[in-house]
């Protein structure tokens, strides 16, 4: 057995066991030949952090049946050791975690590593182990940092796959020699961003619905449109919306919108062109909508639904990545193993007003 120091979650079994993040030891079974003995460096605070730690939707210890879990499914590793039958990655390297826990007969994932896929142990902990097709080599020549890596693991990876279907939907019904009179936009978030950088990077114009200045600033140095929702009224915030999207598409409307959040679903639908997509990799609201059949078949509108990425989409993202400079973009703040609590504090409470929280482990 393998014993580490970790942020764990625990079983409640009682009603005195904390809820949050508990500093322990850790232990788990040595590696397997087809795995590696890894320390994470950098993680980055995601969603699914929150929706773990809050045991909503899921408690993962139950879910699990558990009795400690260990969360973190976004950041960079250094190998301590491999196994005998891995190929893929060397003791020394340093890697992006893939976070696919368990994939279905085509390689795509149905359970998530550092989430809801059993047995597996997050960035969370200072030791874990990993599949060797669970962690991507860095390429040595990258100019990007390692905390940059950190946020791209899982966001950027995630907004490869997810735009790489989506725009095939809309190419298949549309002109590419019209990308630049089309429009992509996204309601705000770090996968959201980093789509529509890739809308960008392939000529489409390109809009953000935010209410935080702070990611103002940043989409504007990126040319990306800005609206802001803090503009809309209660009382006529659907058709707000909608003035503002037509207003900045001269009446277009949206050729792909990209909705991960999912609180304002029905507007998404209204502002979204003639054979249209509309795309997302996760909700963070209002997990079921109705949506009127008839129309969208008159529309041709598309909708596209894809869950983190195959293996291969994991390795040609970080290609394109190195070879187009697509990286996030990071403030200079970085959480101390110590802050990870406040981290996740201040992540729930909206304070934290950063695309990708960072935080260091080892």
């Amino acid at each position: 057995m393998i014993t580490t120091k970790a942020w764990v979650l625990k079983k409640q079994n009682n009603p005195s066991c904390a809820k949050g993040l508990n500093l322990e030891e850790y232990s788990f079974p040595d590696i397997l030949d087809n795995e590696v003995l890894a320390e994470p460096l950098f993680g980055c605070w995601e969603g699914n952090m929150e929706h773990a730690v809050a045991r909503s939707p899921l408690d993962l210890c139950v879910v699990r049946n558990e009795e400690k879990v260990v969360i973190g499914n976004a950041g960079v590793v250094r190998v301590i050791r491999v196994g005998k039958k891995v190929g893929t990655i060397s003791e020394g390297d340093i890697g992006i975690v893939f976070c696919n826990g368990v994939s279905d007969e085509f390689g795509y994932p149905k359970l998530i590593l550092g989430y809801d896929a059993p047995h597996t142990i997050g960035v969370l902990a200072k030791t874990i182990k990993l599949d060797q097709k669970q962690i991507i080599k860095i390429p040595k020549h990258s100019r990007a940092s390692l905390p940059q890596w950190a946020a791209f693991s899982l966001r950027y990876v995630t907004a490869w796959a997810n735009w790489r279907v989506a725009y095939n939907c809309w190419r298949i019904q549309n002109n590419e020699n019209d990308i630049s009179n089309s429009y992509v936009a996204s309601w705000g978030g770090g996968v959201s961003l980093a789509q529509l950088e890739l809308a960008k990077l392939h000529g489409f114009k390109t809009i953000m619905i935010t209410s935080m200045q702070e990611r103002t600033s940043l989409l504007n140095t990126k040319g990306i449109v800005s609206i802001d929702r803090n503009h809309f009224s209660k009382e006529n915030y659907e058709e707000d919306f909608l003035n503002a999207i037509m207003k900045n598409t001269n009446g277009r409307g949206i050729n792909i919108f990209i909705d991960n959040i999912g609180a304002n679903f029905r507007a998404t639908l209204r502002a979204l062109a003639r054979q249209g997509v509309i795309t997302t990799c996760g909700w963070r609201a209002n997990m079921t909508f109705p949506i009127v059949r008839a129309s969208e078949c008159i529309n041709r509108h598309s909708h596209v639904f894809t869950h983190y990425a195959h293996y291969q989409e994991g390795l040609e993202a970080v290609d394109y990545a190195i070879q187009n400079n697509w990286f996030p973009s990071l403030n200079e703040k970085v959480y101390a193993w110590e802050e990870i609590p406040q981290l996740a504090e201040n992540y729930s409470k909206g304070i934290s007003k950063d695309y990708f929280p960072i935080f260091a482990v080892n």
